[in-house]
């Protein structure tokens, strides 16, 4: 019995395009370089300008105190955590991008609401809030644009490739 050429379209169809990890690792550096800095920028802003004493006391001065330094470190290990999920779903699940949007837009909600859980000011409250909400929006935009860049680079090796 021979089998219709129709069934055959798949072992046809070009293979899927891994991402080019040293360009999408490279981007996940300089993101966790520019989460790190939303955080500091923030203290600063907030501490510095607005008078606001989010994450030490007021006599610790603008940047705060050892809590910033730590503050900012787990802001750039998310990134770095992000990137490693990111990658790891552009090689193994189907719509790499909506999973990677949803688990990262649920994990920036939980960030924005776990300063309210806290006892402190509403002040460093909001702030604290704002500051890990533009952390994860920044997160979100920026890996997902290196994640693409990174695809594309992968795909204009291929003759094969769907991609321009």
């Amino acid at each position: 019995m021979t089998m219709p050429d129709s069934t055959h379209a798949l072992d046809d169809a070009p293979a899927p395009v891994r991402p080019d990890a040293r360009l999408l690792w490279t981007g996940g550096a300089a993101t966790a370089l520019v989460a790190a800095l939303i955080v500091l920028v923030g203290v600063l802003f907030t501490r510095g300008v607005l008078g606001i004493p989010v994450l030490a006391p007021e006599r610790a001065g603008v940047f705060g105190d050892s809590t910033t330094v730590t503050y900012a470190v787990c802001a750039a290990a998310t990134a770095f955590a992000a990137t490693a999920l990111l990658h790891l779903l552009l090689i193994a699940a189907p719509s790499p991008f909506t999973f990677f949007a949803w688990i990262t837009a649920l994990g920036t909600l939980a960030a924005a609401i776990a300063p309210f859980t806290r006892d402190a000011l509403p002040a460093s409250q909001i702030t604290a809030a704002t500051v890990n909400l533009a952390v994860g929006i920044a997160l979100i935009s920026l890996l997902s644009g290196v994640a693409r860049s990174a695809l594309r680079r992968a795909a204009a090796g291929r003759a094969d490739s769907p991609w321009p």
